[in-house]
Formats: C-alpha cells, structure tokens, sequence
C-alpha cells in the first residue's frame, strides 16, 4: 500500500539536517524529546537508561539524515522506529549481561522479555500517534468498559461509524505484538490476538 506524502516541515527538515544545521537538531528536539524519552522508559523501565537512549537517538538523527525516507512515512515515524530500535538493543545488552552474571534463566526467556518490552512501547506509539476519534472509542471500551451501542452514544455516532471505530482502533494495535515465534507456539493453552492500550487517557 503506497504511504501518504510526508507534510512539507518533514521534507524540509530531512533537508536541514542533511545540509547540518544544528538549528534543524534542536527543533527536533524540541517537538520529539519527549516522546523519544516516553518510548525508551517503556522498552527499559529506567529513567537513565532512558536519557542514554534519548541522547543516541538524537546523535543518530544528527549524523544519518539520510535514513530518512519520506516514501516510508512520517518523521515522527522515523523517529519512533530509531528509538524502539535502539532502546532494545540497549536492553538486550544490558539483560545478556545480567543474564551471564546470574546465569539464571534461558536464552529463550530473556528473548521473550525483550520482545514484550519491544512490543508494550510499540503499542505506546501507535496510541501516541492515533487520530484521537479512534483513540476516544477505545478508551470508553476498554477503560469505561462501554459496549459499542454505548461508545456510539457517548460519542455521538452511529452504532456501525462506532464499530468501524473500535476495528480500525484495534487493528492498529495488534500491530504492536511480535511474531509469533514457532519455537513457542502452542506450548500455551491462550494466544493474544492484541495488545490492550497502554495508558489510561491518550497523550497530549
């Protein structure tokens, strides 16, 4: 499916940054910090780690502008996907080192904590980033605990613009698990088919 056309500000500041203005740097800065820090914490669970990841990711902005590409989406995309990517990395590093110094647990199990923890700030993303109608729905699902006759009325729609709603919202979430992974499929009696939103209200 052919992905929309980035705003122009996403296509000037892949421009900026690629002629090295460090102006482009602290404008993003300024608009992601915040949200680069929020998806690291949840990946690591630790407010230094967080502030490590947060400073890689700007120096990785800074020095590959052109990882960047507009045909695959948004920068806000761009930069979510570099945060995920490196917090993992950073949390995979830090759990085979405690996993070495222990020498409790398996391989199998230390990969299946970094595939919920990479899984819970994808989820966390795609709720940041959810047109707030769809948003709005889930939160009186899952939160208010509102059938889809009632999310319609408080909302304001019909029953069906209610459940095409709720759909798209879910889909959007269940994108947020891993793979499942041959090795473990079926050795449980359940199977997730999606990952509940992971806050109590969408982010500002």
């Amino acid at each position: 499916m052919a992905k929309d056309t980035p705003p122009r500000w996403d296509r000037r500041m892949q421009q900026r940054l690629a002629r090295g203005e460090a102006a482009a740097l602290g404008e993003l800065y300024d608009k992601y910090a915040s949200l680069v820090h929020s998806l690291a914490h949840r990946v690591l669970d630790d407010d230094t780690a967080a502030d490590r990841v947060t400073r890689e990711v700007f120096g990785h902005l800074w020095e590959h502008p052109e990882t960047y590409d507009p045909k695959q989406g948004s920068v806000r995309s761009w930069v979510g996907q570099i945060t995920q990517r490196l917090a993992v990395q950073r949390l995979r590093r830090t759990e085979a080192a405690a996993h070495a110094a222990s020498g409790g647990g398996s391989a199998e199990e230390l990969e299946q904590k970094i595939r919920r923890a990479a899984a819970v700030a994808r989820a966390d993303y795609i709720v940041r980033s959810m047109p707030p109608p769809l948003w709005k729905a889930l939160e009186l699902a899952y939160f208010q605990r509102r059938d889809y006759r009632q999310t319609a009325a408080d909302l304001g729609v019909t029953e069906d613009e209610a459940r095409r709603r709720l759909r798209l919202g879910l889909q959007l979430l269940s994108t947020a698990n891993p793979p499942a992974d041959p090795r473990t499929a079926g050795s449980t009696g359940t199977h997730t088919t999606g990952t509940p939103p992971p806050g109590n209200g969408h982010p500002s």
